[in-house]
Protein backbone atom coordinates (compact mmCIF):
# COMPACT_ATOMS: atom_id res chain seq x y z
CA UNK A 1 0.00 0.00 0.00
CA UNK A 2 1.26 3.41 -0.70
CA UNK A 3 1.01 5.92 1.66
CA UNK A 4 -0.92 8.83 1.67
CA UNK A 5 1.04 11.39 3.40
CA UNK A 6 3.41 12.36 0.56
CA UNK A 7 -0.33 13.14 -1.40
CA UNK A 8 -1.10 15.20 1.56
CA UNK A 9 1.85 17.11 2.23
CA UNK A 10 2.02 19.26 -0.44
CA UNK A 11 -1.93 20.78 -0.09
CA UNK A 12 -0.76 23.78 2.57
CA UNK A 13 2.01 24.36 -0.13
CA UNK A 14 -0.26 24.53 -2.97
CA UNK A 15 -2.78 26.72 -1.27
CA UNK A 16 0.15 29.36 -0.11
CA UNK A 17 1.36 29.12 -3.48
CA UNK A 18 -1.96 30.00 -4.85
CA UNK A 19 -2.98 33.24 -2.13
CA UNK A 20 0.93 34.57 -3.73
CA UNK A 21 -0.64 34.22 -6.92
CA UNK A 22 -3.46 35.74 -6.09
CA UNK A 23 -1.70 38.89 -4.37
CA UNK A 24 0.67 38.90 -7.69
CA UNK A 25 -2.83 39.00 -9.51
CA UNK A 26 -4.33 42.21 -7.58
CA UNK A 27 -1.09 44.21 -7.86
CA UNK A 28 -1.49 43.29 -11.68
CA UNK A 29 -5.28 43.88 -11.72
CA UNK A 30 -5.37 40.73 -13.65
CA UNK A 31 -6.71 37.41 -12.28
CA UNK A 32 -6.15 35.16 -15.73
CA UNK A 33 -2.79 35.16 -14.22
CA UNK A 34 -4.02 32.14 -12.64
CA UNK A 35 -4.02 30.26 -15.93
CA UNK A 36 -0.70 30.34 -16.89
CA UNK A 37 0.51 28.35 -14.10
CA UNK A 38 -2.00 25.69 -14.28
CA UNK A 39 0.31 23.67 -16.02
CA UNK A 40 3.25 24.70 -13.68
CA UNK A 41 1.61 23.23 -11.08
CA UNK A 42 1.06 19.49 -11.93
CA UNK A 43 4.73 19.66 -13.28
CA UNK A 44 5.59 21.31 -9.66
CA UNK A 45 3.64 18.37 -7.71
CA UNK A 46 5.35 15.67 -10.13
CA UNK A 47 8.42 16.34 -8.67
CA UNK A 48 7.68 16.91 -5.25
CA UNK A 49 5.79 13.70 -5.38
CA UNK A 50 8.83 11.88 -7.09
CA UNK A 51 11.43 13.18 -4.41
CA UNK A 52 9.06 11.65 -1.41
CA UNK A 53 9.02 8.52 -3.49
CA UNK A 54 12.13 6.86 -2.91
CA UNK A 55 14.95 5.94 -6.25
CA UNK A 56 13.11 6.80 -9.26
CA UNK A 57 12.24 3.56 -11.71
CA UNK A 58 11.29 3.95 -15.64
CA UNK A 59 8.09 4.57 -14.48
CA UNK A 60 8.59 7.43 -12.58
CA UNK A 61 11.09 9.06 -14.68
CA UNK A 62 8.47 8.69 -17.76
CA UNK A 63 5.53 10.43 -15.93
CA UNK A 64 8.16 12.97 -14.71
CA UNK A 65 9.26 13.53 -18.90
CA UNK A 66 5.64 13.63 -19.69
CA UNK A 67 4.58 15.31 -17.23
CA UNK A 68 6.77 18.40 -17.80
CA UNK A 69 6.54 18.25 -21.70
CA UNK A 70 2.67 18.79 -21.06
CA UNK A 71 2.49 21.27 -18.34
CA UNK A 72 5.35 23.46 -19.67
CA UNK A 73 3.81 23.21 -23.49
CA UNK A 74 0.47 24.34 -22.01
CA UNK A 75 2.15 27.65 -19.92
CA UNK A 76 3.71 28.60 -22.77
CA UNK A 77 1.06 28.45 -25.26
CA UNK A 78 -1.60 30.56 -22.52
CA UNK A 79 1.28 33.26 -21.76
CA UNK A 80 1.94 33.75 -25.56
CA UNK A 81 -1.66 33.89 -25.94
CA UNK A 82 -2.49 36.08 -23.11
CA UNK A 83 0.37 38.21 -24.27
CA UNK A 84 -1.16 42.20 -24.20
CA UNK A 85 -4.93 40.75 -24.19
CA UNK A 86 -5.71 42.12 -20.87
CA UNK A 87 -7.32 40.31 -18.21
CA UNK A 88 -9.22 37.26 -19.49
CA UNK A 89 -13.16 38.37 -20.08
CA UNK A 90 -14.73 35.62 -17.78
CA UNK A 91 -12.52 37.42 -14.77
CA UNK A 92 -13.28 40.97 -16.19
CA UNK A 93 -17.04 39.65 -15.93
CA UNK A 94 -16.49 38.73 -12.42
CA UNK A 95 -15.06 41.89 -11.82
CA UNK A 96 -17.56 44.11 -12.89
CA UNK A 97 -19.74 41.67 -11.20
CA UNK A 98 -18.29 41.65 -7.78
CA UNK A 99 -16.79 45.00 -7.64
CA UNK A 100 -15.20 45.61 -4.51
CA UNK A 101 -15.60 42.21 -2.97
CA UNK A 102 -13.55 40.70 -6.11
CA UNK A 103 -10.52 40.64 -4.37
CA UNK A 104 -11.69 38.18 -1.68
CA UNK A 105 -13.59 36.91 -3.94
CA UNK A 106 -11.33 35.52 -6.26
CA UNK A 107 -9.09 34.04 -3.82
CA UNK A 108 -11.64 31.72 -2.83
CA UNK A 109 -13.28 31.29 -6.41
CA UNK A 110 -10.58 31.15 -8.27
CA UNK A 111 -7.03 30.80 -6.72
CA UNK A 112 -7.86 28.63 -4.16
CA UNK A 113 -10.69 26.76 -6.03
CA UNK A 114 -8.12 26.05 -8.56
CA UNK A 115 -5.48 24.87 -6.21
CA UNK A 116 -7.56 22.61 -4.87
CA UNK A 117 -8.00 21.02 -8.13
CA UNK A 118 -4.69 20.96 -8.97
CA UNK A 119 -3.84 18.94 -6.22
CA UNK A 120 -7.00 16.49 -6.48
CA UNK A 121 -6.16 16.09 -9.93
CA UNK A 122 -2.92 15.69 -9.30
CA UNK A 123 -3.58 11.98 -7.98
CA UNK A 124 -2.18 9.51 -10.82
CA UNK A 125 1.34 11.81 -10.83
CA UNK A 126 1.52 10.93 -6.71
CA UNK A 127 0.83 7.33 -7.39
CA UNK A 128 2.56 6.65 -10.68
CA UNK A 129 5.91 8.37 -9.19
CA UNK A 130 5.86 5.98 -6.22
CA UNK A 131 9.25 4.03 -7.11
CA UNK A 132 8.84 2.29 -3.40
CA UNK A 133 5.95 0.55 -4.61
CA UNK A 134 6.51 -2.52 -6.25
CA UNK A 135 5.10 -2.42 -9.88
CA UNK A 136 1.64 -4.26 -10.11
CA UNK A 137 0.86 -7.39 -12.39
CA UNK A 138 -0.98 -4.77 -14.83
CA UNK A 139 2.27 -3.72 -16.60
CA UNK A 140 0.60 -3.42 -19.39
CA UNK A 141 -1.13 -0.47 -18.57
CA UNK A 142 2.02 1.59 -18.86
CA UNK A 143 2.41 1.09 -22.67
CA UNK A 144 -1.69 1.86 -23.14
CA UNK A 145 -0.64 5.68 -20.45
CA UNK A 146 2.35 6.50 -22.85
CA UNK A 147 0.42 6.13 -25.95
CA UNK A 148 -2.63 8.09 -24.24
CA UNK A 149 -0.34 10.73 -23.11
CA UNK A 150 1.66 11.22 -26.62
CA UNK A 151 -1.31 10.94 -28.38
CA UNK A 152 -3.39 13.48 -26.56
CA UNK A 153 -0.44 16.09 -26.31
CA UNK A 154 -0.03 16.15 -30.06
CA UNK A 155 -3.63 16.65 -30.81
CA UNK A 156 -3.63 19.63 -28.13
CA UNK A 157 -0.38 21.08 -29.75
CA UNK A 158 -1.57 20.67 -33.43
CA UNK A 159 -5.24 21.87 -32.75
CA UNK A 160 -3.74 25.10 -30.72
CA UNK A 161 -1.05 25.71 -33.42
CA UNK A 162 -3.58 25.52 -36.02
CA UNK A 163 -6.20 28.01 -34.30
CA UNK A 164 -3.21 30.40 -33.53
CA UNK A 165 -2.41 30.36 -36.97
CA UNK A 166 -5.96 31.03 -38.09
CA UNK A 167 -6.47 33.92 -35.99
CA UNK A 168 -3.32 35.09 -37.15
CA UNK A 169 -5.19 36.36 -40.62
CA UNK A 170 -6.93 39.50 -40.52
CA UNK A 171 -10.09 38.09 -42.77
CA UNK A 172 -10.03 35.44 -40.40
CA UNK A 173 -11.81 37.63 -37.81
CA UNK A 174 -15.19 36.72 -36.92
CA UNK A 175 -15.09 33.42 -38.46
CA UNK A 176 -15.21 29.69 -37.48
CA UNK A 177 -12.16 27.50 -38.01
CA UNK A 178 -13.36 24.14 -39.19
CA UNK A 179 -10.30 22.54 -41.20
CA UNK A 180 -7.75 20.40 -39.87
CA UNK A 181 -8.34 18.45 -36.36
CA UNK A 182 -11.39 20.99 -36.08
CA UNK A 183 -13.19 19.47 -38.80
CA UNK A 184 -13.51 16.94 -36.77
CA UNK A 185 -14.30 17.91 -33.76
CA UNK A 186 -15.07 21.54 -32.33
CA UNK A 187 -12.41 21.22 -29.48
CA UNK A 188 -9.87 18.97 -30.57
CA UNK A 189 -7.70 20.40 -27.51
CA UNK A 190 -9.67 19.42 -24.93
CA UNK A 191 -10.27 16.19 -26.40
CA UNK A 192 -6.18 16.21 -26.35
CA UNK A 193 -6.16 16.97 -22.96
CA UNK A 194 -8.84 14.69 -22.32
CA UNK A 195 -6.46 12.01 -23.78
CA UNK A 196 -3.47 13.13 -21.25
CA UNK A 197 -5.62 12.26 -17.99
CA UNK A 198 -6.66 9.10 -18.68
CA UNK A 199 -2.93 8.45 -20.03
CA UNK A 200 -1.75 9.36 -16.56
CA UNK A 201 -4.09 6.93 -14.72
CA UNK A 202 -3.13 4.56 -16.80
CA UNK A 203 0.64 4.91 -15.93
CA UNK A 204 -0.52 5.22 -12.73
CA UNK A 205 -2.20 1.33 -12.83
CA UNK A 206 1.39 -0.09 -12.52
CA UNK A 207 1.31 0.75 -8.95
CA UNK A 208 -0.59 -1.18 -6.31
CA UNK A 209 -4.04 0.26 -4.85
CA UNK A 210 -4.07 2.96 -7.48
CA UNK A 211 -7.43 2.60 -8.75
CA UNK A 212 -8.57 5.41 -6.81
CA UNK A 213 -7.47 7.64 -9.06
CA UNK A 214 -9.60 7.23 -11.32
CA UNK A 215 -11.01 10.57 -9.61
CA UNK A 216 -8.87 12.65 -11.64
CA UNK A 217 -9.43 11.66 -15.07
CA UNK A 218 -13.22 11.26 -14.39
CA UNK A 219 -12.90 14.93 -12.87
CA UNK A 220 -11.14 16.18 -15.42
CA UNK A 221 -13.60 15.25 -18.13
CA UNK A 222 -16.33 16.71 -16.03
CA UNK A 223 -14.66 20.33 -15.95
CA UNK A 224 -13.84 20.01 -19.92
CA UNK A 225 -17.18 18.63 -20.66
CA UNK A 226 -19.58 20.23 -18.38
CA UNK A 227 -18.03 23.39 -16.49
CA UNK A 228 -15.18 25.24 -17.50
CA UNK A 229 -14.65 23.62 -21.10
CA UNK A 230 -16.83 23.65 -23.78
CA UNK A 231 -20.14 24.76 -22.14
CA UNK A 232 -18.68 28.14 -21.33
CA UNK A 233 -17.14 28.73 -24.09
CA UNK A 234 -19.63 28.04 -26.59
CA UNK A 235 -21.76 30.15 -25.20
CA UNK A 236 -19.20 33.14 -25.80
CA UNK A 237 -18.59 31.90 -29.29
CA UNK A 238 -22.34 31.86 -30.36
CA UNK A 239 -22.57 35.35 -29.34
CA UNK A 240 -19.49 36.09 -31.09
CA UNK A 241 -19.29 34.18 -34.35
CA UNK A 242 -22.66 34.89 -36.91
CA UNK A 243 -21.71 31.31 -38.57
CA UNK A 244 -20.87 29.10 -35.54
CA UNK A 245 -24.47 27.53 -35.10
CA UNK A 246 -24.00 26.37 -38.17
CA UNK A 247 -20.86 24.90 -37.28
CA UNK A 248 -22.06 23.41 -34.43
CA UNK A 249 -24.72 21.62 -36.58
CA UNK A 250 -22.06 19.83 -38.81
CA UNK A 251 -19.22 19.03 -36.30
CA UNK A 252 -18.79 16.55 -33.42
CA UNK A 253 -18.87 18.47 -30.03
CA UNK A 254 -15.63 16.63 -28.29
CA UNK A 255 -15.09 13.28 -29.82
CA UNK A 256 -13.39 13.37 -33.10
CA UNK A 257 -16.44 12.40 -35.90
CA UNK A 258 -16.87 12.75 -39.85
CA UNK A 259 -18.68 16.02 -40.29
CA UNK A 260 -22.49 15.35 -41.10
Amino acid sequence: MIPAEPYLAPLPLVAAAATLLWLLSLALRDAGIVDVFWGLGFVALAYFYSSRGGPADARTLVTLVLVSVWGLRLTAHIALRNRGRGEDRRYAAMRTRWGSWFPLVSLFTVFLLQALLLWIISAPLFVATQAQAPAGPVEWTDGVGIGLVVLGLFLETVADFQLVRFKLVPENHGRVLDTGLWRYSRHPNYFGDFLVWWGFFALALGRPAAIWTIVSPILMSVLLLRISGIRMLEKNLERSKPDYRHYTDKTSAFFPWFTR
